[in-house]
């Protein structure tokens, strides 16, 4: 859940990393916390081992399934209620499913992610949803640029993002189907999902 300009030292770390206080597990979200995301369940099985090996935050039980973020945070979770989901629905309406393709690794500090192609499809989700809600900006408008990705690991160390990435050129490409958009929340231990939003298959 984590975007950023570009692969320079200004580049973000992923939520955890953003949002972490002295590295603890517990402590690397607010419980009410939410997100919208986008799974890539096809990431799975070329992400999952390295996610369970080296990233704090699925190690600690807390991470999601491999995705990639378009808008985080989102609203308090005590705020959502049916006409958040209604509005969630009518931005999202207008947009159709779409295919992705993961080419490449790329790094921030810290990070190691794999790189979506092509991204405006995502980044058109993310200006569907703060269209609707204009005072929510990614990652609270620190990045004025933030570029899509799925995170494979942070805050871990440089050696095992090397060994990682090495890996990993050697499994990719990966495609995807993206087919929805899903709220999830941290409830205190875990992210959960919340609801389900099915974008428009073409044609309809």
């Amino acid at each position: 859940m984590t975007d950023t300009t570009d692969d320079s030292a200004d580049g973000t770390t992923d939520e955890a990393a953003d949002d972490a206080a002295g590295g603890a597990p517990s402590s690397m979200f607010p419980a009410g916390r939410t997100a919208l995301i986008v799974r890539i369940p096809e990431a799975e099985p070329v992400v999952g081992d390295w996610q369970a090996r080296i990233d704090p935050a699925t190690r600690a039980g807390a991470g999601v399934p491999a995705h990639v973020s378009v808008l985080y945070p989102f609203l308090p979770e005590s705020l959502i209620d049916a006409s958040v989901h209604a509005g969630i629905a009518a931005a999202l309406s207008p947009h159709h499913a779409f295919d992705l393709r993961f080419e490449r690794t790329g790094r921030f500090p810290g990070m190691l992610y794999l790189a979506p192609e092509p991204d405006a499809p995502l980044r058109g989700l993310t200006r569907a949803v703060t269209g609707r809600w204009p005072g929510i900006h990614p990652y609270g408008g620190r990045y004025p640029d933030p570029v899509p990705h799925l995170t494979v690991a942070q805050r871990a160390p440089e050696a095992d993002l090397d060994a990682a990435e090495a890996d990993l050129a050697g499994r990719l490409p990966l495609t995807a189907r993206v087919r929805a958009v899903d709220l999830v929340a941290y409830d205190g231990t875990a992210w959960r999902e919340r609801a389900r939003f099915l974008l428009r298959e073409p044609g309809k």
